[in-house]
């Protein structure tokens, strides 16, 4: 866990001039009191001294206790008390922000350290893109299992952005244009395509489009991420130059199976992942359409915090992703 010095950036006031000194006896902060850290981050967390005495299993005099004993040796206030809340001060607040991941790198290094030699357990939570096809398809996660049984899947299909930490996921897939560069990230797949799609039937009486910008002309069904968020601006590339063309879709939705659903029924044009729309391809119900517009761009990727002490439960599902990819199985 990183030390605590009482000099430099930090908490402000930690034994500065013209602060209190801390009281006899407390402890110095070159040592710090880690159960007393723990307490504060409950606190912290829950905003409350008897939800954070109850999670602790100890009685609220005693968290009070290690509070007080932590802010002597700070020698500034770290929570403001009421009869009614708690809040941080502003030390309170960057002491927080600064001992909280530590504390859970040791929760996790813990946790590590009991389950070695023992089989991967638990429950993985992981948020997923509702395009990852080949994560999602059935093949990967069933062998997985199979290989793991005491692991269990907690997936939530969505394509909201949010952070997956705070959220509580073990670890998302997501396109890997858009994970953040200080997450690590596995690949789940390989390299991806963009396409436009349509039934036969469809393009028997309407033609088919010979340039990104006859689209417009076109009925196209289309995707939003979201209720309130506009449509997704279908995206080309033209000797190196990238381009997007809003269409004006005749249906938006967010699930791209009823997208699917209505071009195989001749409603129009679709875009969507190749990986997605293969099978359909492969049977005759959609045909590609502009496909010299539609340029690879990496794939999809299993993305997590970088940690030093990876949970048994996710090392294993990396390990797997891995060992996959190497053996060219899907």
């Amino acid at each position: 866990m990183p030390e605590l010095h009482t000099s430099g950036p930090g908490v402000p006031g930690l034994h500065a001039p013209g602060r209190p000194a801390p009281a006899p006896g407390a402890a110095d902060l070159g040592a710090p009191d880690l159960n007393a850290l723990a307490v504060f981050a409950a606190v912290a967390e829950a905003r409350s001294f008897r939800a954070a005495a109850d999670r602790l299993g100890v009685t609220r005099p005693a968290v009070s206790q290690s509070i007080r004993k932590l802010e002597n040796a700070a020698g500034i206030a770290l929570l403001l008390r009421t009869t009614r809340s708690v809040r941080l001060t502003e030390a309170g607040e960057r002491l927080f922000a600064s001992v909280s991941p530590a504390l859970r790198e040791l929760r996790m290094a813990v946790q590590a350290t009991r389950e070695l030699g023992g089989a991967p357990s638990g429950l993985l939570r992981l948020a997923v893109s509702s395009i990852a096809e080949n994560f999602l398809s059935g093949p990967l996660l069933a062998s997985f299992l199979e290989a793991h049984p005491g692991v269990r899947l907690d997936i939530v299909v969505t394509d909201a952005e949010f952070d997956i930490v705070a959220e509580g996921f073990d670890a998302g897939v997501r396109l890997g244009e858009v994970i953040a560069q200080d997450m690590v990230a596995v690949p789940v797949s390989g390299g991806q395509r963009q396409l436009v799609v349509a039934s036969p039937g469809y393009l028997a009486r309407h033609g088919a489009p010979a340039h990104p910008r006859d689209l417009p002309a076109h009925r196209c069904i289309g995707w939003r991420p979201g209720p309130g968020l506009p449509p997704y601006r279908w995206e080309f590339a033209e000797e190196g130059r990238e381009f997007d063309v809003a269409v004006a879709p005749e249906v938006t939705t967010n699930d791209m199976w009823l997208m699917l659903r209505l071009a195989c029924a001749g409603g129009g044009l679709t875009f969507g992942m190749e990986d997605t729309f293969a099978p359909f391809i492969r049977r005759g119900e959609l045909v590609p359409v502009l496909e010299g517009f539609s340029p690879g761009f990496p794939g999809f990727f299993l993305y997590f915090p970088s940690r030093r002490h990876l949970a048994p439960k996710l090392r294993a599902l990396v390990d797997h992703l891995r060992q996959r990819r190497a053996a060219g199985a899907r």
